[in-house]
Order: structure tokens, then sequence, then C-alpha cells
């Protein structure tokens, strides 16, 4: 028999330490799952182990989080860090989720009542021409060695793309000693609109500004830019792009760090079963989800960025709704008390709601850096390009999931986790449809790549050992 919980957060980021210490407040039994060895997510990934101890190199919005997983740690809940979530089944026996998880090697199942997927963001792939070579990163995966290890770049170091993160992770890799040669806007030039008036009382604008005059004052970034190119042989040897002018430049680079915004990740809740739809002003899929997060397939809410892009401080405040509902539909509290505690939450969410639709505009990544063309490389784990799959559309593959019999893409390790944008804007480009119509890879567990070591080690149904005992 299966351990049995009333609740199982699935991430320990900002929504998911949130919402387990509103949970466990409440008496709901809850569990947290989570892959990292320490809590906090990416935003406030290792807070309470990072080796960078002095607060200027990260900020003060990155200590906060150290209140919150202090709260977290203390709540009550029970926490399982380094473990791996690979599937969510349907309910089972006494109206409750069967959750596959594994840890140290070792598979086995949990039962939850209710689960509240808190799996957070992930940066949007950047599929420019090079993007594969040896020394290209994201600028994700630079902040994960910042913050784990306290490890800067030295030598020559490019950052490009554009979004808030850029000037973030530029400001600490500056302030950690790391050095970097260039910083290449591809930011395109923004229009004016009324979003800007919501934005301009927002808590991102003065945060925004003082980390570009910080950045400037060191270097100047290049801006407007298009045509970004990785090159190199065996390894990354230098960038290229189209200045404004429209003149091919080149900067010799050992490191290049790409990022253009993060999009929300979907994988595990798209093998729920949860409903997605295209979002094109954030160019991605997003959940559809009712005020709470309740995701409309019974038992499953969704917390935090997984729930569409709005910030660390958003996420924790959807994560405290989502178990506020989980809560009430558990019998924990009335529907009175869970309207009555949800209005603080909603207060900060629409404090920070003020100019998000301004960002989502200014930093529209452009469709050059978004949709690759000719022999870029599309599905990094298939090594398929992205003549190929427009190849396979010309002769019949009508869609992502067609897609996979032409070609394998989205059946590597990551699950079309690091390809599904892309592939789909690119089918959608080649059909001339949205990518609505086009649609997400359909995702099937396990989610995560697990041995078979570690399937076969689940521990056998009361049924299946009397079955062997007979034997």
């Amino acid at each position: 028999m299966s351990e049995a919980r009333d609740l199982a957060i699935i991430g320990a980021g900002p929504a998911g330490m949130a919402a387990a210490i509103t949970a466990a407040t409440l008496g709901v039994d809850t569990v947290v799952l989570d892959e990292q060895a320490s809590p906090g997510g990416q935003i406030y990934r290792a807070i309470t182990e990072t080796p960078v101890r002095h607060g200027t190199v990260f900020g003060d919005d990155y200590w906060r989080g150290l209140d919150l997983a202090r709260a977290f740690i203390g709540s009550g809940a029970t926490y399982l860090p380094g473990t791996t979530v690979f599937s969510v089944a349907p309910r089972v026996e006494d109206d409750r989720r069967e959750i596959g998880i594994s840890s140290g090697g070792q598979a086995r199942l949990l039962r939850a009542r209710h689960v509240i997927v808190a799996t957070g963001a992930q940066e949007r792939p950047m599929p420019v021409p090079g993007w594969t070579l040896p020394g290209v990163l994201t600028a994700g995966a630079a902040q994960i060695l910042l913050k784990s290890a306290g490890l800067a770049p030295s030598g020559r170091t490019v950052l490009a793309g554009s979004g808030p993160l850029l000037w973030l992770l530029a400001a600490q890799l500056l302030r950690a000693g790391g050095t970097l040669s260039a910083i290449l806007d591809t930011t395109p030039r923004i229009r004016p609109g009324l979003d800007m008036l919501a934005f301009a009382t927002s808590p991102y604008l003065s945060k925004g500004l003082a980390l570009m005059r910080e950045t400037r004052r060191h270097l100047a970034p290049i801006s407007g830019l298009t045509g970004l190119r990785a090159e190199g042989d065996d390894r990354l040897r230098g960038v290229s792009f189209f200045d404004r002018a429209g003149t091919t430049r080149r900067i010799d680079c050992d490191t290049l760090l790409l990022h253009q915004g993060v999009v929300p990740n979907v994988n595990l809740a798209m093998s729920i079963g949860c409903a997605h739809r295209w979002d094109d002003s954030q160019l991605c899929f997003v959940p559809t989800l009712d005020a709470w997060g309740h995701s409309g397939t019974d038992g499953v809410s969704i917390a935090g960025d997984g729930a569409g892009i709005a910030g660390a401080e958003s996420a924790a405040e959807r994560g405290r709704l989502a178990a506020l509902d989980a809560a009430c539909r558990l019998g924990r509290i009335d529907a009175a008390r869970r309207d009555r505690e949800a209005e603080a939450p909603r207060r900060v969410l629409a404090t920070y709601g003020r100019g998000r639709a301004f960002l989502e505009r200014a930093f529209r990544p452009i469709e050059a850096h978004r949709i690759p063309s000719g022999d870029t490389i599309a599905c990094r784990c298939e090594e398929v390009s992205a003549a190929q799959i427009e190849d396979a559309v010309r002769i019949g593959a009508t869609g992502p999931n067609q897609l996979k019999a032409y070609l394998r893409c989205g059946m590597g390790p990551c699950q079309g986790r690091l390809c599904g944008l892309t592939v789909t804007e690119l089918i959608a480009r080649a059909r001339g449809k949205t990518p609505d119509e086009i649609g997400h890879y359909r995702l099937r567990p396990p989610v995560k790549p697990i041995t078979v070591a570690e399937l076969a080690s689940l521990p056998r149904s009361e049924a299946e050992t009397n079955a062997v005992a007979r034997q």
C-alpha cells in the first residue's frame, strides 16, 4: 500500500513553499516533493546554503526569500528534497491520485487527495545558429553556478538576449567579480502605449532602472541588434550579429550566455491532462485556471510561474491562494474563511500585476531569435534542424505529435521541454496557422527520465505479491 496524504505539492520554489506554509497552518496533511537538494526554486536557489553570503551580490530581493524558506522548513509540512516526480495518475482508491516519485535510485508511489503543481518557470529556448556549441550556456545556468557554488565566469564572456533577468544577472556577475566583455541587447525598439502608465506605478520600474544604471557603469550595452550567431568549430570562438546600421560585427569570446525571458514549465501539468492555451502576450502555452489556480482537472491546482509568468512575489501569493482553495475543497475550512484569508494575497497580486503587460510587450523576443531556419538545431536531444522539420511538414507532418514519427522530435531526455515551443512555432509558420491550432506535444508519463531499475524497484501491490507467491 502506498503512502497516503491529503495534499501533495510538487516544487519548493516561492509558490510551493508559500502553499505548504498556508496548508500546514490550516491543518492539512501536506507533503512537498522537490528535485533540488534545498528549498528555493530558481529565484531563491540555494538560499539556505549558498556560499555567497555577502548580501550585495544577489541583492535584497533574493535574501527576502530566506524568511520564506525558514518558515517553510518550520511549517510542519513533510519535505522530500532530491525527489523526482515522474507521474501523476488519475484518482485511484480512496479518491486519491497516485504520484510516482524517485529518490536515491529508488522509486515508490504515494497518494494524495489534492495536488498543487508548482513546477515554476524555465528559460525560453533561444535557438540561434551555433547555440549548441560548447561554451554557449543559458543565463539561468550561469545564475545556478553563482548561487549554488559561488562561481562567476572569467575570460571573454558575452551576455546576449533580452528581458529583466539579463540585467539582473549582469549586475550579479559583475558584483561577484565576474568578467563581461559585452552585453548584446536584442530588445526591439519599444513603442509608446497605455500600459506604460501602469508600469510607471509598478514596483518594477525603479528596480529595473537601478540595475541598468549599475551595469552601464561598467560597460555600455550594444542595443538593437539582430541576426545573432554563435561561431566556432569544436567550441565557441566568437559571436556575430547585425548592428542597427545592418553592418556585420563580431566579438571574440570564450563563453556566451543566452537569455530571452522565461516561460511556464508545463510538462507535468500537461501530462496530467490539464487544459492549456496559447498566450500570445507571453508567446507560450499557459494552463487554463480559475481565480484560485484550480485547473478544472479534478483535484489538481497549478500555482506560481507554472500558471503564467508573473514574478517571485506573485508566485508566492498564487501558492497561498491555491492552498486556501485546496484546504476548502478538503473540508478543513469553509468558503467564507477561504475568501476572507484570500484578500491580502489578492492585494499583493494586484500590486505586482501592474506593469506586467508592459514588460511582456517591451521584452517580446523577436521572431528571428525564437523560430530558427536552415541548419540551426531546433531539437537538441535528437539533433533535428529547422530545415528537417519544415521538410517533414511539406510531406505531411501536421503537428508536433506526428513529427515524432518522422524525426523523433520531443522524444529525447527532455521530453520536449526544450524544443516544444520552438517546434510548435516552426510548424505554425510552415503551415500558416496559429500556435494554438498546432498545439503542443502530447505528454505522457514518465515526464522525467527514470531507469528501468528505478521502475523495477517500485513495491509490488498485494495482488502482485500473492501472484508471485503462487508461482
